[in-house]
């Protein structure tokens, strides 16, 4: 036996080469791990939310949810969601892209029946709404109720629960804090947690928080606005100076400094005849007022452009063109927010085959998309084709206008596809009498 053909004959009769061992030992293996780091952050006993705002300001996720009280942030959130749950659902039963899955592979009629009325059970627009609580605070815990219908076991309720009450352990694992182990959590049973995240990682499994981003603009805009509204009451109505004579005593003083704040709540006051009273307007409070304003404005950009993507579509200087570019932009967010409800979903769904039929079995899959309108110029365009003679296919308008089997009716003895087709052709001319003589 030569040297590159050493090894020892296994019972399969395959044999095992010496060679083999050394240059793949290890390679399925994980080498950096978070027990052989020098990070000892977590101590073995849970991973700390390496948000930079929670960990600067020593609180967890509860600060961020005070932000949804100002306008801009509560706003641009409910703007956000809306576009997704504003969209249409359906199941389909190829599970063509799925992880390891064949593309001949398909949901069984049973199974198809039982998710929809699963989903079509549940409150899916409160859920949708609760699941994009997930790129706001980065991720939320959402707990499974479970129970037997019809003879399967489905989910019967789904519920967002604070995030305060959880921890992720040293390898990823969602915990719950409770009573009894407040620092190390509560090991939780399968199937029976979803955990939608925005941007999770191995660094982060807590997820990328949007909210983060609009922490100091709306610190700032409060702030901005408190000392606006107390220059607005100093500065916003006029001065009103009292002149008394030398002679005057305190007493005196106090007498007018009196009738003087009177004057500006009722505008009515009395003075002594040897008194004056003068009211002065303050020339530079106009500038000062516009750097109030100007940091609002800018500090409302700042949020919109952190929950929307951008800040054409809500702010007043904004042409037609920048506003429909914001808007293109502010759909890609919503697809992503989409696609991020669409895999909680098709999570909960496969852990439904897997308890009614198999954890082989393909699961049916959740998909949200939006209704296209009828292009006004494409509609145009081919009524006029139409009327010129040219017939399309059923097909044709099935497909671009999307029209359901039975929408179309097949022409009749004596009828074309295209009645159009037909007034648009010219009539023959009528005979004409014969010319006298």
């Amino acid at each position: 036996m030569s040297k590159n053909t050493r090894g020892i004959y296994l019972a399969d009769g395959s044999i095992h080469r010496f060679a083999e061992g050394a240059t793949t030992k290890g390679l399925s293996d994980h080498i950096a791990t978070r027990d052989r780091s020098p990070d000892f952050t977590a101590l073995g006993m849970y991973l700390p939310n390496p948000d930079p705002i929670l960990k600067k300001l020593g609180k967890d996720v509860s600060v961020y949810r005070d932000l949804r009280g100002t306008a801009p942030v509560g706003g641009a959130i409910r703007r956000r969601k809306a576009a997704v749950r504003s969209r249409e659902w359906r199941l389909v039963d190829s599970v063509s892209g799925q992880t390891g899955a064949r593309a001949d592979q398909k949901a069984s009629p049973r199974m198809m029946q039982i998710a929809q009325d699963t989903l079509a059970d549940l409150d899916l627009d409160a859920i949708l709404g609760e699941m994009l609580d997930a790129p706001l605070f980065g991720w939320v815990p959402m707990e499974t109720m479970w129970a037997t219908v019809e003879g399967t076991l489905r989910p019967v309720g789904l519920m967002a629960k604070p995030q305060e009450w959880f921890l992720f352990s040293p390898d990823g694992q969602l915990r719950f804090k409770s009573r009894a182990a407040p620092i190390h959590g509560e090991e939780l049973q399968p199937r029976k947690f979803l955990v939608p995240r925005q941007d999770a990682s191995y660094v982060n499994p807590y997820g990328f928080a949007d909210l983060s981003m609009c922490f100091w603009p709306t610190t700032f805009m409060r702030g901005g606005l408190k000392f606006w509204v107390t220059f607005a009451e100093k500065f916003g109505t006029p001065w009103v100076v009292g002149k008394q004579p030398r002679s005057a005593g305190k007493k005196e003083t106090d007498e007018l400094l009196d009738q003087l704040e009177a004057m500006v709540q009722d505008a009515v006051a009395v003075v002594p005849d040897d008194s004056s009273v003068d009211i002065k307007e303050t020339g530079s409070k106009g500038d000062a007022a516009g750097a109030y304003r100007e940091l609002l404005m800018y500090c409302r950009s700042e949020v919109n452009i952190a929950l929307l993507g951008q800040n054409q579509t809500t702010e007043a200087s904004a042409n037609k063109a920048s506003a429909s570019a914001g808007a293109e932009v502010e759909k890609t967010l919503s697809d992503a927010d989409a696609k991020l409800c669409e895999g909680a979903i098709n999570q909960l769904l496969r852990w439904l085959t897997d308890l009614n039929e198999s954890e082989q079995a393909p699961a049916p899959r959740f998909e949200m998309y939006e209704e296209e309108q009828v292009s006004e110029v494409q509609a145009k365009r081919d009524g006029e084709m139409s009327r010129s003679g040219l017939v399309f296919s059923p097909q044709y308008w099935a497909r671009e206008y999307n029209l359901q089997p039975g929408d179309i009716a097949s022409a009749g003895p004596g009828q074309v596809a295209n009645p159009g087709a037909q007034a648009a052709k010219p009539a023959a001319p009528e005979s004409l009498p014969p010319l006298p003589g």
